[in-house]
């Protein structure tokens, strides 16, 4: 584990289990590689790179690193010519996937332009439902 997140675990004396999830999957990149590795099983750097719209080689290597370190995910190296490196989730990865699936709400309702939001009455905390009749019904367009 990264001395960050101990540090997280051990310092922060109200430290709920949010707090400690958001620690380690924030990045720019970490949940989209840990979305990736879950759906290929096995990815090299060069594929993750690509399957990214190629991040910088530094930001990925960095957040890679914080995956494994956090122990989210392994990385295998075989001896060959030239290196050989694998990705692939842990089990601890492998089951973070649900904690990234909670955020797609989250996300879903932030992408929508708060004139929208305010337009079709939602307000914080609603959920979505079916359209019925004789619901006003608004559509944005993001441009």
């Amino acid at each position: 584990m990264r001395e960050k997140t101990e540090r997280i675990i051990r310092d922060w004396t109200e430290t709920c289990d949010a707090e400690v999830s958001i620690a380690v999957l924030g990045g720019a990149w970490k949940p989209s590689i840990l979305t990736l590795l879950g759906e290929h099983e096995v990815l090299r750097f060069g594929e993750l790179g690509r399957l990214l719209e190629n991040p910088t080689a530094r930001v990925l290597t960095r957040q890679l690193r914080e995956l494994e370190e956090d122990g989210l995910i392994t990385r295998t190296v075989y001896r060959e010519v030239p290196p050989k490196v694998e990705y692939r989730l842990s089990e601890l990865g492998a089951s973070s996937g649900a904690a990234a699936d909670g955020a797609d709400p989250l996300g879903h309702a932030l992408r929508r332009p708060p004139a929208c939001r305010r337009a079709s009455g939602e307000r914080r905390g609603a959920r979505e439902r079916a359209a019925e009749p004789g619901d006003r019904v608004i559509t944005c367009v993001v441009t």
